[in-house]
């Protein structure tokens, strides 16, 4: 398994249903609203031989009410 965290920006006023769509999926390990630029942040596991971009974009990205999201992989947890 792999560490993966994922940024999104939500339509304005949808961040608490796109919260709850994405919290029902059970795919992510970690779920946070955030301040700034970006609605929420996930922190997600996926299996080494899934395609990262693929997750992203077929699991998360397509929930209703996403309008962007950014990808940053990890390498190495201190």
């Amino acid at each position: 398994m792999k560490p993966i965290f994922v940024q999104l920006r939500c339509t304005p006023g949808k961040t608490y249903e796109v919260a709850d769509a994405i919290y029902q999926t059970e795919l992510v390990s970690e779920l946070y609203s955030t301040s700034g630029d970006w609605d929420l942040l996930l922190k997600i596991y996926i299996k080494d031989e899934d395609e990262i971009g693929r997750f992203v974009n077929e699991k998360i990205a397509a929930i209703p009410g996403i309008e962007r999201s950014l990808t940053t992989l990890t390498f190495t947890a201190f």
